[in-house]
């Protein structure tokens, strides 16, 4: 068997199970803030009191809502319902989260890259862009749409540029 016959047999098999990164991303996120969320519900108090010492603006209302997206927007990326839509706001607080809590130990794009919250954004990020995956129920309900095949063309016939 030469080495590419070897790659080819190794890439297709490695396709078959394309859906497993995108199911441990979810799940590892999910999981994270499914329990940050609820912690932060059952501790609203404590929540408001660390905003109000970061100076976030409105901070009970800030608290309840950030803890409302990372529990509602956790269970969401772990069952993959919604994937994309329950990205963008687990997005936004990760962007508050170091604009306020993290902004004095940012020392350069070392340290900002290393924040766990720089790292939930990077996942969150793909997540809405590259979708659940396939075991997701995002793709059990609206699968993936494939385009539409393009008409048969006549012999000699040119195809249209696609708009």
């Amino acid at each position: 068997m030469n080495l590419e016959a070897l790659r080819s047999r190794a890439l297709a098999t490695l396709d078959r199970f394309s859906w497993v990164g995108p199911l441990a991303v979810r799940l590892t996120l999910g999981a994270v803030f499914l329990g940050t969320g609820w912690g932060k519900i059952h501790n609203l108090g404590q929540v408001t009191n660390f905003f109000t010492e970061l100076g976030i603006p409105f901070p009970a209302a800030q608290a309840a809502m950030v803890s409302g997206i990372e529990l509602v927007g956790g269970t969401l990326i772990i069952l993959g319902l919604f994937t994309r839509f329950a990205a963008l706001p687990l997005m936004g607080t990760m962007v508050v989260a170091i604009l306020t809590a993290k902004r004095p130990e940012i020392e350069g794009i070392r340290s900002l890259l290393a924040f766990d919250e720089s790292i939930y954004f990077a996942g969150f990020l793909w997540l809405f862009v590259a979708g659940a995956g396939k075991a997701s129920l995002d793709a059990l309900l609206f699968g993936r749409k494939e385009p539409l095949p393009r008409p048969l063309l006549r012999p000699g016939a040119v195809a249209a540029e696609p708009r």
